[in-house]
């Protein structure tokens, strides 16, 4: 009897110094005791370092600690595929450079043909009047064995070439606008490219015409051609498309076309074909790392 009134006194008097001392503290500590209990960390949340068998602290692998899963730099595809730009140079070459090339253009391209002697190594896509607009449908490409013609996008796709060399322009000067015409002109590039992947272009600007004939006052005139020239020359990239012009080479001092070079204004004469050949021979594309 006595030892229960012992305990029921004790009991009393835990009740009143909880009521009066540690009521507040002891309802935290059971606040933290449950906490932890719930928030704290399991192991396979923890970041695990296979290599060294170690548990990472998390922050510390996010912070860039030691023993950091993310270094400072990672190799991954973006940095193999973010290459800088392609050195290059020009550089003089023999004919048989040409073997693997292939020249589009009209008549001026006609000539080059006929007298160069680069006909021995490239393959020409070429005829009088043809125009940056009907390119790719003009049926002028003979077919080995056989009378017919195909077009030039159907022998693009027959045969890949490494270098194209392309000069259009003059047979266009009477149509459209600037404008219209690099845009078009664009358009034929990218679809050579799409045929052609790996193939080099070069454009070639637009040779201008004699001064006597640039006076004519018709729609061929030199003002126009150097407006053309300006906007083909912003096509080129200097990795896969690259412009030439050879203008300077076959013009006097007044811009126009030498009138000893040419016989009609317009065409250079046989014998000055070498100039223009000799301009691309030595003006090769030579990349280098």
């Amino acid at each position: 009897m006595q030892s229960i009134k012992y305990f029921r006194f004790l009991f009393i008097l835990c009740l009143t110094g909880i009521c009066f001392f540690g009521r507040e503290r002891i309802w935290e500590s059971m606040q933290r005791f449950f906490a932890l209990r719930i928030d704290s960390p399991r192991e396979e949340d923890s970041a695990f370092d296979e290599k060294d068998g170690e548990i990472l602290d998390t922050e510390e692998t996010e912070t860039g600690g030691e023993g950091d899963l993310l270094p400072d730099t990672v190799e991954g595809p973006l940095d193999s595929m973010e290459e800088g730009p392609l050195h290059w140079e020009y550089t003089t070459v023999e004919e048989d450079y040409f073997d693997d090339a292939l020249f589009i253009g009209d008549s001026r391209t006609v000539g080059l043909m006929e007298y160069s002697g680069l006909k021995e190594h490239a393959d020409f896509y070429a005829s009088t009047g043809l125009t940056v607009y009907k390119l790719f449908g003009a049926e002028i490409v003979p077919v080995e064995g056989s009378k017919d013609n195909i077009s030039i996008e159907e022998a693009l796709t027959e045969k890949q070439f490494s270098k194209i060399y392309l000069m259009v322009g003059i047979n266009e000067m009477g149509t459209g606008t600037v404008d219209s015409f690099v845009a078009e002109y664009e358009k034929v590039v990218a679809h050579l490219q799409e045929l052609q992947p790996d193939a080099i272009i070069y454009i070639q600007a637009i040779i201008r015409v004699s001064a006597e004939r640039s006076a004519k006052g018709d729609y061929i005139h030199n003002e126009g051609i150097n407006a053309r020239n300006e906007g083909l020359s912003l096509l080129a990239d200097d990795q896969k498309i690259f412009y030439l012009d050879v203008n300077p080479l076959i013009c006097d001092e007044e811009g126009g076309l030498i009138q000893d070079y040419t016989f009609d204004g317009v065409h250079l004469k046989a014998k000055y074909i070498a100039i223009w050949k000799d301009f691309l021979m030595e003006h090769a594309v030579k990349f280098s790392e």
